[in-house]
């Protein structure tokens, strides 16, 4: 092999290194908030689907995956599905899907036709505010202690492997 193309191989493979390094801190990586900028979750109700009210300030000592997400939200129709496939594998932390801005028959249809099990409703869409969000799907992580850990905007195709790993680390606490 010539000088020149071991050069080329040397550059080509350092190239992909650099690409995959970028690919994963955008897409796996999870971003969190360091233990000093966490700040407390807000004391939020909501009702479910199901019946039962669920009160965040309720969960302390587990860690919360709170997906938010509407029906009319195409990413969300992708994401769903991955962050249900790791709340059924994970029963040791909370996942609760919450819809926001719609009314109950059209959260309840929805959640039938998507295979959705612990959904809560915002129909005033208050989570907005409470959680800053600009887009969807828009995840929040809490930690055992009720802060917010980390948030997680728009669709990602590794949202299961950010839990995973957020899960592992805020157990430690």
């Amino acid at each position: 092999m010539s000088r020149f193309l071991k050069l080329r191989f040397l550059f080509d493979a350092i190239a992909i290194a650099l690409v995959m390094f970028v690919a994963y801190r955008l897409l796996v990586a999870p971003r969190f908030l360091s233990e000093n900028s966490a700040y407390p979750a807000p004391a939020v109700r909501y009702a479910t689907l199901a019946g039962a009210p669920f009160a965040l300030a309720k969960q302390r000592g587990h860690v919360v995956f709170l997906e938010f997400y509407a029906s009319w939200c195409t990413p969300c129709r992708f994401s769903l599905p991955l962050v249900e496939s790791f709340a059924r594998a994970h029963p040791e932390v909370q996942v609760v899907e919450v819809d926001v801005g719609e009314p109950r028959e059209v959260a309840a249809a929805f959640a039938r036709a998507q295979g959705l099990t612990n959904v809560v409703i915002d129909p005033r869409a208050l989570s907005r505010g409470f959680f800053q969000l600009d887009g969807f799907p828009t995840m929040v992580v809490i930690d055992p202690r009720g802060r917010i850990r980390a948030t997680w905007q728009g669709l990602n195709p590794a949202v299961e492997l950010n839990m995973a790993h957020a899960a592992k680390t805020l157990a430690l606490l």
